[in-house]
């Protein structure tokens, strides 16, 4: 049996690249947000 436990340094290692942030909707907004203030990047 699994359990799903999550410790800090696995919170630690999420991934935070910007293919990343695509995968999920808050991400998308986050890079939609960087692009508006930086161009595009």
């Amino acid at each position: 049996m699994k359990i799903n436990i999550r410790n800090s340094s696995s919170k630690k290692a999420k991934k935070t690249g910007y293919r990343t942030r695509q995968r999920s909707a808050g991400g998308r907004k986050v890079n939609r947000r960087q692009r508006a203030r930086h161009g595009s990047f």
